[in-house]
């Protein structure tokens, strides 16, 4: 059946400055439809929020945008340019970094090594490359620095660093290289009381320098503490969007559960 697209007033229009538009996207595996047509975006400046129970397709749309998947209809547009990433490097190159949950940090290589993994900085030497060891630790020491991330020493080994400052490494890694955008898949999840406070410092000083970033999140006290909008995703579709100011966590909640249909009827489909 068609989906209705009977639309309920969203708490703003899309900005023109956006910096992130998805519209329509749609995308199936086989038989089944992780995405039905979501529609959302994220400015610039802004900490935005995507929530939803599992399985409601939010991590299905930021690998999208990040150029894991490519939607099978629908667009996305990126800095004003309509972009189709083929790959996460295509998606880094113009300037969209990932937080996965489990941050992809190799345990056993330094904070500096693993700052640079995939981005190593080398000089030749006639038809032979040689990594440029002090250079990347120094642009480390920069990065870390700059972020004020609380790292022992950029030599140190990651697989002896708290959870924390594993996190903080790998915002530091998508933070350090010029990037508009950084996704966090719950940024937070493993840690305690005292390092989730460090990382959301961390994510509201990356704010203020201008980049957004996009938030997943189970954890509503931490949305409605850190985000400035929220889109709520229920059973593949984006049924609400919302400026955090205007909604609360029972809000939230109801359009998460359906016990509030949203700004989209989706009962057709």
């Amino acid at each position: 059946m068609t989906q209705s697209t009977t639309r309920r007033p969203l708490a703003e229009d899309v900005p023109t400055d956006a910096l992130l538009k998805v519209d329509s996207a749609a995308l199936s595996f086989g038989q089944v439809r992780a995405l039905k047509g979501v529609t959302m975006h994220a400015r610039r400046g802004e900490v935005t929020a995507i929530v939803g129970d599992n399985g409601a397709g939010k991590s299905t749309l930021i690998r999208c945008v990040s150029g894991v998947h490519s939607p099978d209809s629908g667009s996305i547009e990126f800095d004003g340019q309509k972009v189709r990433f083929a790959s996460p490097h295509e998606a880094r190159d113009a300037g969209i970094e990932t937080v996965h949950q489990n941050l992809a940090l190799v345990e056993d290589l330094t904070v500096w090594q693993n700052l640079y993994l995939n981005r190593e900085i080398v000089h030749r030497i006639g038809p032979l490359a040689v990594l440029n060891r002090p250079a990347m630790r120094a642009g480390a020491q920069e990065m870390v620095s700059a972020l004020a991330v609380n790292v022992p020493a950029v030599g140190s080994r990651v697989r002896r660093l708290s959870g924390g400052q594993r996190q903080a490494v790998a915002i530091c890694r998508a933070a350090g290289f010029t990037s508009k955008m950084i996704i966090m898949d719950e940024p937070t999840a493993a840690l305690g009381v005292q390092e989730t406070a460090r990382v959301e410092e961390l994510i509201t000083r990356l704010r203020s320098e201008g980049h957004a970033i996009i938030l997943i999140s189970h954890n509503f006290a931490q949305v409605l503490r850190l985000s400035d909008a929220v889109w709520v995703m229920r059973a593949g579709h984006c049924v609400a969007g919302r400026r955090t100011a205007d909604t609360d966590g029972d809000e939230i909640v109801a359009l998460i559960t359906g016990a509030r249909p949203g700004d989209y009827d989706t009962k057709s489909e």
